[in-house]
């Protein structure tokens, strides 16, 4: 296998940098390694893995002058496991303890080409597999079209797609299961992006005419329609089931495959099951309501009453996993890399609620607080989880649920990464999103108020007057720990407030200030130490945090401990005062994009919504515009510069689709978006556009990555 290592780390003049690597069977190799005058070394290596004992080497950097040893890393060695991976790509970093704990995750980029810059940078695409659309399709982006699409990446120099998360979201058999951040459960995936005619063709001809005329029709509408597409397969799933299952049951691989999911594969199945018997998935409403291992025991003993149907979701089950894996192989083979995404929270009515209850707080819903793109904060609808209880569960749950996705994802982008620090939760009884709070948090007493200056009680200002909004309050207290308060969020234009002496007032901001951006940041670091390192190095995936919104001040620090690439988009700068980042300013350990799936896109957000600004010049949104502002990104100190499909398709004026307004996928202060959109030209379109991939490769080339 090759290996190419790449550090960053600051000499003097006359220092070089080397690594000295030991393999198990005492093998010593001393290599100097490169530098690109910047402050990156780097080194190419080729291992031959049958000459390595156990496959495992470890290594240590040092800084060597004039032939003699000037230091050495601290703490333990690297470890380098050999996997049989072709291409490699480590990115490291100098390892000085200080007689301090250190993390040490390197990030690790498999199955890429390396293009000779010290410090690797690649380019790849987001888009939503339910939006892509192909010939074979059934009215909805499926996993097979990824192929596709890793075709056209290869062919345009882009080394990473980036997907929306795949999981099972059927839950109401409604339009409302587009919503791909609510799935039914944590493992399963999403049985609308199976490719019907891969499992076999049904021998009743008459049905298959039929369907195949419905799958033309659905196919061709500019939108999903989602009832109509989840009902057709779910009915053409049922004939497969009938007709192929036997075989596939008896074979070696399937077997394999039911073994190694069985643990949550058996109570998923169940779940479904029951789901569809009642009607609903509020398991409250159920017979069973309490999942219990007693429950498999009865339903899923080959040949009781229930098991045809609950053995129906271990044979869809089964082929997701096989096409997907199929497609990931296919990915690596074009030497481009997988990137998933990992929702924040699960739908309170999920399998995995009804199955792990005592790991979620069902009294209250997940959130937002307000921003610019939700002025009354949001509401997600979902439990939070009880992290107490996880813990102490050594976040099994949890750390399995990422060991899963590393069956098809080579990287994954943790959703709200700020909810690992702190949550906002709204108790159900509240209506508006500025009614939730941070959980956990240092909450204040009456007396610690006081002594900041605010003279009257919390508990004066906890309840709106009668006749004015709820949110017509100052204070909120804690469900949790009772007789303690947080400050309500932005409560400075509330009719309480106005009517405070202004030292009131200016105690009230003081308390609310401090609360928000000073007293809890160790706190929240110490939080997130406490659970984000166990689940991270559960895999080897190249880690992404969503680190968008109101962000503390220990989640720049904690990122960077624990190797978490950040999430930057220009429109959303972390820079105080700033209103449309400059690119040049970006992080190396970075992803950034010019929009994600919650915003505008490119053109809309140029023409309609972008200030006044030093960095890009307020003009028509056309190609040539565009096209610069992707280059821009392009040439970043960024690792991965991935933009959604739609941004690289509005560098083409023939290609672009003629109105950007349709190309939005979500708008978060909507709680019933419905997740329709496709692209509006199909892939194989797009893999023999020339014109738009010359340009795409370079424009990548240029920038070298």
């Amino acid at each position: 296998m090759t290996i190419h290592f790449q550090i960053e780390y600051f000499t003097v003049w006359g220092e070089n940098l080397f690594m000295r690597m030991t393999s198990e069977d005492g093998t010593d190799r001393c290599i100097a390694l490169q530098n690109d005058g910047h402050g990156n070394w780097f080194t190419d290596l080729y291992l031959d893995e049958s000459n390595v004992a156990d496959r495992i080497v470890s290594y240590r950097y040092l800084v060597m002058s004039n032939g003699c040893q000037v230091r050495l890393e601290e703490g333990e060695p690297h470890i380098l496991k050999l996997t049989g991976i072709k291409n490699l790509i480590i990115a490291d970093r100098w390892k000085d303890a200080s007689g301090s704990q250190v993390e040490q995750r390197p990030v690790t980029i498999p199955h890429v080409r390396h293009t000779g810059r010290a410090m690797w940078c690649g380019a790849g695409t987001a888009v939503p597999v339910f939006a892509l659309r192909s010939e074979d399709d059934f009215g909805i982006g499926e996993f097979r079209d990824l192929e596709l699409l890793a075709d056209w990446a290869s062919a345009s120099g882009q080394s990473i797609i980036q997907t929306l998360p795949v999981n099972d979201t059927i839950l109401t058999h409604t339009w409302k299961d587009s919503y791909p951040y609510s799935a039914n459960s944590s493992f399963a995936l999403n049985p609308m992006y199976i490719r019907l005619q891969d499992i076999g063709t049904p021998s009743d001809s008459v049905f298959v005419n039929e369907m195949e005329k419905l799958r033309l029709e659905l196919n061709a509408l500019p939108q999903i329609d989602f009832e109509r597409v989840m009902t057709a397969k779910l009915r053409y799933l049922d004939v497969l089931y009938d007709e192929f299952s036997r075989k596939c049951f008896a074979t070696p691989e399937y077997r394999n495959f039911f073994e190694a999911n069985r643990e949550w594969l058996e109570p998923y199945a169940i779940y479904c099951y029951l789901r569809d018997k009642y009607g609903t998935p509020d398991f409250n409403q159920w017979k069973e309501k309490h999942f219990s291992q007693e429950l498999i025991d009865r339903y899923c003993i080959p040949g009781s009453r229930h098991s045809k149907e609950i053995r129906k979701h271990y044979f869809i089950q089964y082929h997701l996993h096989r096409q997907f894996c199929q497609v990931r192989e296919y990915l690596h083979d074009k030497g481009v890399l997988l990137k998933g995404d990992i929702p924040i929270g699960v739908n309170r009515y999920s399998s995995d609620a009804w199955i792990f209850p005592k790991l979620f707080n069902m009294d209250c819903q997940a959130g937002a607080p307000p921003d610019d793109f939700a002025v009354d904060g949001q509401k997600w609808g979902m439990p939070t989880y009880n992290w107490e209880q996880m813990k102490k569960e050594k976040y099994r749950w949890f750390t399995a649920r990422f060991r899963k996705m590393a069956d098809y994802f080579d990287a994954y982008r943790i959703d709200h990464l700020l909810g690992f620090f702190r949550i906002w939760e709204v108790p159900l009884k509240y209506s508006s999103g500025l009614m939730g709070r941070f959980n956990p948090a240092l909450t204040l007493t009456a007396k610690e108020i006081r002594l900041m200056g605010f003279k009257e009680s919390p508990r004066k200002y906890a309840s709106a007057p009668e006749g004015t909004p709820e949110t017509n309050v100052l204070f909120l207290e804690d469900t949790r720990k009772p007789g303690t308060w947080h400050p309500r969020i932005n409560a400075f234009d509330t009719d309480v407030f106005r009517s405070l002496p202004a030292d009131q007032q200016d105690a009230f901001r003081h308390i609310h200030d401090n609360f928000y951006y000073e007293r809890n940041n160790t706190f929240w670091e110490n939080c997130a130490m406490d659970k984000l390192p166990a689940l991270i190095n559960a895999t080897d995936m190249i880690v992404c945090g969503e680190d968008l919104g109101m962000i503390p001040q220990c989640v720049p620090s904690v990122m960077e401990r624990l190797r978490i690439m950040s999430l930057e988009v220009q429109r959303m700068p972390k820079a105080y005062g700033v209103t449309v980042a400059d690119t040049c300013t970006y992080p190396y350990l970075s992803v950034c994009t010019t929009s994600t799936h919650d915003m505008s896109v490119l053109r809309s957000w140029i023409e309609n919504e972008m200030p006044v600004n030093a960095v890009i010049p307020k003009l028509k949104a056309d190609a040539n515009l565009c096209q610069s502002v992707i280059e821009d990104h392009l040439l970043s100190r960024s690792m991965l510069a991935i933009f959604p499909l739609q941004d690289w398709l509005a560098i083409d004026e023939n290609l672009r689709n003629p109105n950007p307004d349709d190309e939005r996928i979500n708008v978060p202060a909507n709680p019933d978006n419905y997740w329709r959109y496709r692209m509006h030209l199909n892939l194989e379109d797009l893999v023999s556009a020339g014109l738009l991939n010359d340009t795409i490769g370079n424009m990548i080339r240029s920038s070298g990555r």
